[in-house]
């Protein structure tokens, strides 16, 4: 599994996206990275920012861990 960018990296080029000034595969290029991990960063931004629907990550995690103890409490029961 490759090594994942820093925070720091990934909302620098996230900021630059959004101004536009670029077409995203320019800056895509120039930061070193594939399309499609600045298109998923662009979306998980946008949602995190609540510009989009969906779950964050810490939100996403929470339904996990709710679903696997409510699989467990249904086993007990």
């Amino acid at each position: 599994m490759p090594k994942p960018y820093p925070k720091g990296f990934r909302d620098d080029v996230v900021a630059v996206a959004r101004q536009g000034q670029a077409p995203l595969t320019q800056i895509a290029s120039d930061s070193g990275i594939s399309e499609t991990y600045l298109s998923n960063w662009m979306m998980r931004a946008d949602i995190k920012d609540g510009n989009r629907p969906g779950l964050t990550a810490k939100e996403a995690d929470q339904v996990r861990e709710l679903k696997k103890r409510n699989r467990l409490l249904e086993q007990e029961n």
